[in-house]
């Protein structure tokens, strides 16, 4: 599965196909998902490490980058993610020092704004797409895919999980056609109104490959928060974790 290029993410060279975090160098001694515990942790350490010296949050998003482009090249057993993730978080600092906003790559948070000023939504909304967002980092995603799918991934999450256990599944959401696509027209002139449950795959006009794209997001999210939950580290979890395709 290929992310689909975007003009306003990271070079492609950084991009990398799901396929290849089984052909990371860690994987020859590790299990893939020994691989993603320990990225998640190196990254906690990241994010510690960086609020407890006052990066702001443009800088610690660009460290994740960095940890995670380094281990696409370098093995864990070989250097040791707590290293990496202090040396990322010394030059996005000196980065943020020197001014160089450039050097912070563009991250799904800026894509969350613009959707949420483009259609109003509610701060419970909100603060789950934020902490989803955030938590995207302690994954791969910032490799695999550009920030635009990303986005849409943690946007329709955080819709699936406000509008409850009972409204459109995930696999509906993401799919090419509209859920009542196959309806027939309502007997009435007015124009009909817009899709919710579509808004950030029709506002940034994704097609089918992308969609594909989305609902491997989706996939690597999901995988992450069961692991979590599984292993007993967050108990706030459980709404997501009962959501799936």
């Amino acid at each position: 599965m290929q992310p689909t290029p975007d003009s306003t993410a990271q070079p492609l060279q950084w991009l990398f196909p799901i396929s290849a975090l089984s052909c990371t160098p860690t994987a020859q001694d590790r299990s893939l998902h020994e691989e993603m515990y320990d990225r998640s942790r190196g990254i906690e350490f990241l994010y510690r490490l960086g609020t407890s010296i006052g990066l702001h949050s443009p800088g610690l998003f660009t460290a994740a980058t960095w940890f995670h482009r380094f281990f696409m090249r370098y093995s864990m057993i070989d250097y040791h993610r707590q290293t990496v993730a202090a040396a990322c978080i010394f030059l996005a600092t000196k980065t943020e020092e020197c001014g160089r906003n450039s050097e912070m790559w563009p991250g799904p948070h800026a894509d969350l704004v613009d959707l949420f000023d483009a259609h109003d939504v509610g701060d419970h909304f909100q603060d789950y797409a934020w902490s989803i967002a955030h938590d995207s980092y302690r994954t791969p995603l910032c490799v695999l895919y550009p920030p635009k799918i990303i986005a849409t991934a943690c946007y329709i999450l955080s819709q699936r999980i406000v509008d409850g256990p009972h409204s459109l599944s995930l696999d509906a959401r993401v799919s090419p056609s509209p859920p009542s696509a196959s309806l027939p027209t309502p007997p009435t002139h007015k124009p009909a109104s817009p899709d919710a449950s579509r808004f950030a795959i029709e506002f940034f006009g994704l097609n089918e490959n992308e969609l594909i794209t989305v609902a491997g997001a989706l996939a690597i999210l999901l995988n992450f928060y069961e692991y979590q939950a599984a292993l007993g580290l967050a108990n706030y979890l459980d709404l997501i974790t009962n959501v799936n395709f």
